[in-house]
C-alpha cells in the first residue's frame, strides 16, 4: 500500500516537476515527496526485519510445523509500529527542504526547485537538530536503511538455515511443510535482494556528492539525484509484483479476489461454481500458508450387536 502511495503521488510531481520546471503544489511537495520516500524506505527496512524474526521464531518453535494463525490484532499491531516508527524517523525531512527559485542567465526562465537548506524562522533547538540530521544524514541513509535490513536478513537466513538443518538431521518434517518455509524465505530473500539493488545507486550517490560536491555542477546534482528517485519508483513497482510470483498463497488468493470481481456480472449458477471454486482454493492455499493443524477425524463408530 505505502508503494501505492509513492507511485500515485511521488512519481507524477517528479515528472510534471522534470517537464515543466515548476513544482507542482509548490513548498508542499517539497516536503512531503522526501518524507514519503524516506517514510518508504523505513517500511521496507523494518518489514524486512519484522520478516526475518517471524522466520527465526519459526525454526525455532518446537511446533513449527503445527503453528497457529496469527491474530489480526497482532498482525495490525506490528503494522502499525512499523508505519508510525518509519513516519516519526522521517519526520526531519520535512523541516529539511524547501523551495527555491533560480533565473536562467541565458533564457532568462525561472524554475522552481528543492533545496535541502534548514529554514531560519524554525526554533533555535529545532534549527540546530535539523542541521545536525542534515550532516549525518548521508551516513544514517547508508546504516539504518541499508546496512540493516540487508544484514538482519542475511543473519535471520544463515541462522535459519542451520536450525533447519539440525533438526533435519534429528526428525525427518513434512514436506508440504518444508516446500511452505522453502518459498516463503525465497520471498524474503528476494524482496531483500531487490531492495538492496535499487537503494545501491542512490547511497553510493551520496557518498560521492558529499565529497565532491563542490566540483559537480548543479545539472549533474540534479540529474542524480532524478536517477536515485526513478531508482525508488522502479523499486515500488517490482516489489508488489515479486511479492505476489513468490509467495504463491498469496498469489493465489489475488487472483481468487479478481476472478470473483470479474465473475461478479456472470449468472448466479457460474457465480455460485466459481465462488466455491475460489473459497477451496483460497482454504487450501491458506492451509498451506499458515500451516494450519488439520482437524484430527472423527473416530470410527463401532457397528454391530451389542454383544
Amino acid at each position: 500500500f505505502w508503494d501505492f502511495l509513492i507511485l500515485f503521488f511521488c512519481l507524477p510531481v517528479v515528472i510534471f516537476n522534470e517537464i515543466t520546471k515548476k513544482r507542482l503544489l509548490g513548498d508542499i511537495s517539497c516536503r512531503v515527496v522526501p518524507f514519503m520516500e524516506v517514510s518508504s524506505l523505513g517500511v521496507t527496512t523494518f518489514s524486512l526485519c519484522a520478516l526475518g524474526i517471524d522466520r527465526f521464531h519459526t525454526a525455532t518453535s518446537p511446533q513449527a510445523s503445527a503453528r497457529p494463525i496469527e491474530q489480526c490484532q497482532s498482525i495490525i499491531a506490528k503494522l502499525a509500529v512499523i508505519w508510525m516508527g518509519s513516519m516519526t524517523l522521517s519526520v526531519p525531512e520535512i523541516l529539511l527542504w524547501q523551495l527555491a527559485q533560480d533565473t536562467s542567465p541565458v533564457s532568462g526562465v525561472v524554475t522552481e526547485y528543492c533545496t535541502m537548506k534548514p529554514s531560519s524562522s524554525l526554533p533555535e533547538s529545532v534549527y540546530s537538530l535539523v542541521l545536525t540530521y542534515q550532516n549525518a544524514r548521508m551516513w544514517w541513509y547508508f546504516g539504518c536503511y541499508f546496512c540493516l535490513p540487508i544484514l538482519f536478513t542475511v543473519s535471520c537466513q544463515l541462522v535459519t538455515r542451520r536450525i533447519s538443518g539440525t533438526e533435519k538431521k534429528i526428525e525427518c518434517r513434512g514436506t508440504k511443510h518444508s516446500q511452505c518455509e522453502s518459498h516463503l524465505n525465497c520471498t524474503i530473500i528476494g524482496l531483500t535482494i531487490i531492495y538492496g539493488l535499487c537503494t545501491t545507486p542512490e547511497n553510493v550517490c551520496n557518498i560521492v556528492v558529499a565529497y565532491m560536491s563542490p566540483d559537480m555542477s548543479k545539472q549533474t546534482l540534479d540529474l542524480l539525484n532524478l536517477i536515485n528517485q526513478f531508482f525508488l519508483f522502479f523499486k515500488c513497482s517490482v516489489t508488489p509484483v515479486l511479492l505476489l510470483c513468490l509467495c504463491r498463497p498469496l498469489g493465489q488468493a489475488f487472483m481468487d479476489c479478481c476472478c470473483c470481481c470479474c465473475e461478479s456480472c456472470s449468472p448466479d449458477t457460474a457465480s455460485s461454481e466459481g465462488s466455491a471454486d475460489s473459497k477451496l482454493k483460497t482454504e487450501m492455499s491458506s492451509s498451506i500458508f499458515f500451516d494450519k493443524p488439520r482437524e484430527s477425524p472423527p473416530p470410527l463408530l463401532a457397528l454391530g450387536t451389542p454383544c
